[in-house]
């Protein structure tokens, strides 16, 4: 099994990025990704912005071959989580505002906000987002964690690998095949590798199709 720490060479434009990420179904079976990389992988994508910069995203990462084979029926036997480097599970956690005196402490310390403003903060955000009703919650999180995947899809293609994402699985059997607690909501699957097939081209609608200036007249 082959494993590198960059396909990629020299950094793509961020045109070339937008312009080349398309959704690859069919990977080498033999390449892998390292950990490494995937650890720094993370770490950009882990810029995304988030609701009161709580962060609510948490991920599994599948690489093991047993647990991608495990994983394969409850993804409707989709060919690229057998095939993919990693499926990479995103799941946002409804209670991420536990973790608020942390994420506020952390950046009083690193003096991004006074004392005063940091107390007052995990006081609000603590008391806020505790009392929101569970489907509040649940939108939240899958704002969040649209936003950081597709971060991290652009993130890989910039380091020259191909994704996927996917929805069509069985929430409630990954939640328990893989032990997911209930303060988790599954949001969707990456799979994440070395193409042994171009993805197909596809098309978009143009900008004056979708977007209106100031009135809504479509």
């Amino acid at each position: 099994m082959s494993t590198t720490q960059a396909v990629q060479t020299s950094s793509p434009s961020y045109t070339d990025v937008v312009r080349g990420r398309r959704s690859v179904r069919q990977y080498d079976p033999s390449f892998k990704i390292s950990r490494e990389e995937l650890t720094e992988l993370f770490e950009e994508a882990l810029r995304a912005p988030s609701s009161s910069n709580l962060q609510p995203w948490r991920f599994l990462v599948i690489d093991s071959q047993e647990l991608k084979e495990k994983l394969l029926p409850i993804a409707n036997n989709q060919q690229q989580v057998k095939d993919a480097s990693a499926v990479i599970a995103v799941l946002g956690d409804v209670e991420s505002y536990k973790l608020a005196d942390t994420i506020y402490n952390r950046a009083y310390e690193a003096g991004y906000m006074p004392e005063a403003t940091k107390d007052a903060f995990i006081a609000k955000t603590t008391r806020v987002y505790s009392s929101l009703p569970p489907e509040t919650a649940r939108k939240i999180v899958y704002i969040d964690g649209g936003l950081v995947s597709m971060q991290l899809m652009l993130s890989a293609k910039a380091r020259g690998y191909d994704t996927v994402p996917m929805g069509g699985y069985d929430a409630e059997k990954f939640v328990e095949a893989f032990g997911i607690g209930e303060r988790y909501v599954p949001i969707m699957l990456i799979a994440i590798g070395k193409a042994a097939q171009e993805g197909h081209p596809s098309v978009r609608l143009a900008a004056d199709e979708v977007v209106r200036y100031n009135v809504f007249d479509f």
